[in-house]
């Protein structure tokens, strides 16, 4: 397969998926055309359409720093948000709407989601959900194998930090991220295999495309997947954040991981691969309870707080953020794992007296600041 790992290492590119809202009924607004043909070539980066009219993404260049890449993409931010509020709309940002539903939202007129929406039917029409994924430069082939893989043991405890979806279709559904399990659905998601080498990566991703399973690479949604077009390894396990700076601390996070599994790999370091059905397993209970339960301490098989870890996981990385200029960014991560994720605070709106949709209003003063 061609690729494109052998340019700088530790670019870095941030993608956010979010969401346009009538901010008179405060349901999903159908309007992504309006917003394409409003900003097209109007900033850096690229703004782009997903599954549903009601969705965008914005997209970073590949930045050489974390500070440029959160310079780029606060102007998106704005641009959209600007331009959403000329065309009556306005802009929210999390891993679900809190009311939405999918069979009011129409499919987005491009080839690629009309024929997923033909194929997968039901499945495709339940998607309606919002991430955050990370882009790393990987400078060779095996690197970013090895990076991926190592970074899969993690996911669980990513997601954990990063919930923030605990309303589906007007119900709290007592997980912190709902997101995950209706993402879960859809095929060649969640955990990805522990592929060891560029050239096992390779022959599988063409055995599945002779197969007829796949078009290409890019119909594998792993939580991390090397990406070959990009020279990256993406990062996509985490929810939509409604904050701006914690998306860039999840970056952040991203970043140090890719940079210490990257010296491992000079240095020769054996990765020995975590069996998929218990990363999985920790998955399922990050969803469920996200920093406010325990996972299993991987590799040490313990269980143990999910806050406790990642201020394990912050502490361990400071050197690797430092080494990349983004430590104050890692940090920012203490203070969300301290005061609570996203999810939890938009629980936490409901408990003091707030009601659904105050919430949605909420969600978009937030992504606003």
């Amino acid at each position: 397969m061609d690729h494109r790992f052998s340019g700088t290492a530790f670019t870095v590119g941030i993608e956010e998926e979010l969401m346009l809202v009538d901010p008179r009924t405060l349901e999903l607004a159908q309007g992504i055309e309006s917003i394409l043909a409003d900003v097209d070539g109007a900033t850096p980066g690229m703004v782009k359409p997903e599954l549903m009219r009601a969705v965008l993404e914005i997209a970073t260049d590949p930045c050489p720093d974390l500070a440029r890449a959160e310079e780029e993409l606060r102007a998106l931010r704005r641009r959209v948000r600007e331009s959403a509020e000329r065309h009556g709309m306005s802009l929210a940002a999390a891993g679900t709407h809190p009311t939405g539903r999918g069979e009011e939202q129409l499919i987005t007129a491009r080839p690629r989601y009309e024929e997923l929406a033909e194929e997968l039917g039901w499945i495709a029409r339940q998607e309606l959900i919002f991430g955050t994924h990370v882009h790393i430069g990987i400078d060779s082939p095996d690197k970013a194998i090895y990076v991926a893989d190592g970074i899969r043991r993690h996911l669980p405890l990513m997601l954990a930090i990063s919930s923030n979806s605990p309303l589906w279709r007007g119900e709290a559904t007592g997980m912190m991220s709902s997101r995950t399990p209706v993402f879960r659905a859809f095929p060649r998601v969640g955990v990805p295999p522990h592929y060891g080498t560029w050239e096992v990566f390779s022959s599988r991703v063409d055995l599945m495309v002779r197969a007829g399973a796949i078009s290409d690479h890019t119909y594998l949604w792993w939580d991390v997947r090397p990406h070959p077009d990009f020279g990256t390894v993406e990062v996509r396990v985490f929810d939509q954040q409604t904050r701006l700076e914690e998306t860039v601390s999840l970056a952040a996070l991203s970043l140090s991981l890719a940079h210490r599994y990257s010296e491992d790999f000079e240095s020769g370091e054996p990765l020995v691969e975590v069996p998929t059905e218990l990363i999985d397993d920790n998955k399922v209970r990050a969803a469920l309870r996200g920093l406010e339960g325990e996972l299993i301490d991987l590799p040490r098989r313990r269980h143990a707080p999910a806050a406790e870890l990642a201020h394990e996981m912050v502490e361990d990385l400071r050197s690797d953020a430092r080494a990349l200029g983004c430590e104050e960014a890692l940090l920012g991560l203490r203070d969300l794992i301290d005061s609570g994720t996203g999810a939890r605070r938009q629980l936490r709106f409901l408990d003091d007296g707030g009601d659904v949709p105050g919430l949605v209003r909420h969600l978009c003063e937030e992504a606003a600041r």
